[in-house]
């Protein structure tokens, strides 16, 4: 039998040193996070885990061995009857669980005794885990920062994507954390990533941005949805300079009505937006979005939201920071030429910037 190898760190150069990162977790486990490029060949599903962990606590700890044992026999069978069938014999896996125990010590042993060179992640997903946290919450963020600021509706997220195209450094926090940052923000059919994976791809795309080259980000609250973004990246971005996007509350509101179609084509989704705004709106007052919604007419609507909500929220947080923009752009129009007129002068403004 081959003899198992144990490693002890968890970082990118680590793990793509092997062929494949197997997470052996139970899917849940592994749809909450896990290490970047793992494929997840569970040893216990969710169930089987449930019960086994069941026994464990109400019955007997040998028990539970026995029927976790069979369980973890089957699973085992099927990888390599099916994921694992076409592996060469050079086949060089890593192997990880929850804390580097049982789940991935038998894993292991079977695929070494295939003869396959098989390793094992010392504390598992936990040493992973340690380090994306040490990495995003006791490192200084070492990036340069600038952010792209606008009121709701000035098309920030598709002039970051515009500067992207140009060669400029972005950082998508909105994409990563799967919502468009407002109240109204949740994507249709795709709920936001766990924090813990939004952790783990936020920290992909950090790793992958040069550090001396300015990057460009929205600007955002310290909460993306449900998501926070971690203090030390905030604390950057609470410090960096703005390039602000302005442009005329009736050419936002079309903006956003377009943008936000799958809202305005779900009457619940969008009764329940209103009920989350901080500012109750009052019942009147929501009596006539209701009329507006039914008739169809969004862009006064959207005007109106905006209206109470959003650009009195925009404008006490510009008035908190204090700091002038270091450039206003102000646009008549949201449509593809406009937008790429500002990508322009926002990606000239970057070569500017001091290194």
């Amino acid at each position: 039998m081959a003899r198992i190898q144990i490693i002890q760190s968890a970082d990118a150069p680590s793990l793509a040193a092997f062929d494949t990162v197997i997470d052996v977790r139970s899917p849940g486990e592994f749809a909450e996070d896990h290490t970047p490029g793992a494929i997840n060949l569970p040893v216990l599903t969710d169930a089987e885990r449930a019960e086994v962990g069941t026994i464990y606590v109400q019955d007997s700890r040998f028990k539970a061995n026995r029927i976790g044992a069979a369980y973890v026999a089957r699973n085992i069978a099927r990888h390599l009857e099916t994921a694992l069938a076409d592996k060469p014999a050079d086949f060089a896996p890593l192997v990880y669980c929850w804390r580097g125990g049982s789940r991935s010590e038998a894993m292991a042993t079977i695929l070494s005794r295939v003869g396959w060179r098989t390793s094992i992640l010392a504390g598992g997903y936990r040493t992973y885990r340690r380090g994306v946290q040490a990495s995003l919450y006791e490192t200084p963020c070492p990036l340069k920062l600038l952010l792209l600021d606008g009121d709701t509706g000035t098309a920030k997220t598709e002039i970051l994507a515009r500067l992207n195209a140009r060669g400029v450094q972005v950082l998508d926090l909105e994409g990563l954390a799967g919502h468009r940052g407002s109240l109204f923000g949740a994507l249709a059919g795709r709920p936001q990533p766990s924090q813990k994976m939004f952790e783990t791809e936020l920290l992909l795309a950090l790793q992958a941005l040069d550090p001396a080259r300015p990057v460009v980000v929205e600007a955002e609250s310290s909460k993306i949805g449900d998501r926070m973004i971690p203090p030390a990246l905030w604390q950057v971005m609470q410090a960096a300079p703005r390039v602000e996007v302005i442009a005329p509350r009736p050419v936002r509101a079309a903006y956003l009505v377009a943008t936000y179609h799958d809202i305005v084509a779900d009457p619940v989704a969008l009764e329940a937006a209103f009920h989350r705004l901080p500012v109750y709106p009052g019942q009147r007052r929501l009596e006539d979005w209701r009329k507006l919604a039914g008739a169809g007419d969004f862009v006064p609507l959207a005007e109106a939201v905006m209206e109470l909500h959003y650009d009195p929220a925009y404008r006490r947080a510009r008035r908190k920071d204090g700091r002038p923009a270091l450039a206003s752009l102000e646009l008549t129009a949201l449509d593809d030429a406009a937008q790429a007129q500002a990508a322009d002068q926002i990606a000239r403004l970057v070569q500017t910037l001091p290194l």
